[in-house]
């Protein structure tokens, strides 16, 4: 068995959202323009670092620009096959998000994907120190109560497989693009989720 077949036998599966279940629409740098937040800065420690009444605006801002993203998502290519074969293996999944949970959990009802997860098991920005941080990855190892070698990391930007990294889970690059841009930190690449599932365990 390759290493990468013995890593898909990992039994819970957090994904990223935006990006990964869905297909990606966050213009971040526009995103940064109408916040007024300096190109190439991060949007969320960012707005974090401010003081507080300007903070809270922002924050605010940010809302509202998501729930207009939220209501335009568009589920990712191979998303349902993906989390039905996870389904169908008994595999556990969570989601751990740069987004807000409310956010988050109307993104998954809007695409008919919440029955897939529990409302406990999506983690979103208000809930813990947000990505590359690890903290989100513990709350979810210490809700299931299971070790880090049992949990597998599945992002398409940089900040998902920090993350997995710094928590020392195994990380799943899905890139669409094919381009792989962060070879070193991911355990498995694929090009979409359909791609993933096929490797699962028959």
């Amino acid at each position: 068995m390759s290493i990468n077949s013995a890593l898909l036998r990992r039994k819970y599966w957090i994904f990223d959202l935006d990006g990964t279940l869905t297909v990606a629409v966050h213009d971040f740098n526009a995103i940064r323009n109408e916040l007024g937040i300096p190109a190439g800065l991060p949007i969320i420690k960012t707005i974090e670092s401010l003081p507080e009444n300007e903070s809270r605006l922002l924050q605010k801002k940010l809302q509202e620009i998501e729930e207009n993203i939220a209501q335009n998502a568009s589920p990712a290519m191979g998303v349902i096959f993906l989390l039905e074969r996870l389904q169908q293996l008994d595999y556990r999944v969570g989601i751990f998000t740069l987004n807000s949970r409310e956010n988050a959990w109307f993104t998954l009802e809007a695409l008919g994907l919440a029955k897939f997860f529990s409302e406990e098991f999506v983690i979103g920005r208000g809930c813990m120190e947000p990505k590359p941080s690890p903290k989100g990855i513990y709350k979810m190892l210490k809700l299931w109560e299971v070790t880090a070698k049992e949990v597998l990391m599945v992002g398409d930007y940089l900040y998902d497989l920090q993350v997995g990294r710094a928590a020392q889970i195994a990380t799943v690059h899905v890139d669409p693009s094919g381009e792989f841009s962060w070879p070193e930190l991911a355990d498995i690449q694929v090009n979409s989720l359909d791609e993933l599932a096929e490797l699962l365990p028959k």
